[in-house]
């Protein structure tokens, strides 16, 4: 059924300083990490924005990877990409709601980051999701994470020169 929906597609966001993104893979299915990679390196190259790829084993290491970098570089946002196929365990389980839950906080901390792990019952529904020429779910993630990019710089308060130990300082040596 899912192939006669129709969804709503937002206009690419333009952006007026240059961007950077940082793409985490986990390639544990590489043919479909692969097609992932290819539909968001699509986009971001659409939208003028740069990028790195890492790769990680799996999706529950994508959030701390995200999480590594967010503390420590300076890309503007994230995009995770991987695939979680059904099995006959509840490892599945805990991969996807774990994997998903991370990537939630991280951006409700502030990360811009969208969510390209695939949680699918079989191969056939991940290879259809992956396809650049199907549902393109890597773009889709890289979509989002551009959205929330330029949400994010909309709503950027303006940085001081100064910084606030500065301006304590300043205040305390003129009450002096």
């Amino acid at each position: 059924m899912a192939g006669r929906e129709t969804h709503c597609i937002l206009p690419r966001p333009e952006f007026d300083r240059p961007l950077k993104l940082l793409i985490v893979v986990a390639p544990y299915y590489k043919d479909i990490a692969d097609n992932l990679v290819a539909g968001a390196t699509a986009e971001l190259k659409a939208a003028g924005a740069a990028f790195e790829i890492v790769e990680m084993p799996g999706a529950l290491e994508v959030p701390t990877a995200i999480a590594t970098a967010h503390r420590l570089s300076n890309f503007d946002g994230y995009v995770a990409l991987g695939c979680v196929i059904r099995g006959e365990t509840t490892h599945y389980d805990t991969v996807c709601n774990d994997s998903s839950r991370a990537l939630q906080l991280l951006g409700l901390e502030g990360a811009c980051i969208g969510n390209g792990i695939l949680t699918v019952e079989n191969r056939a529904q991940a290879e259809i999701r992956a396809d650049p020429e199907a549902m393109n779910k890597g773009a889709g993630a890289a979509a989002a994470a551009l959205h929330l990019i330029a949400l994010a710089r909309r709503w950027a308060r303006p940085t001081s020169e100064i910084s606030t130990r500065e301006t304590i300082l300043i205040a305390e040596k003129g009450n002096s």
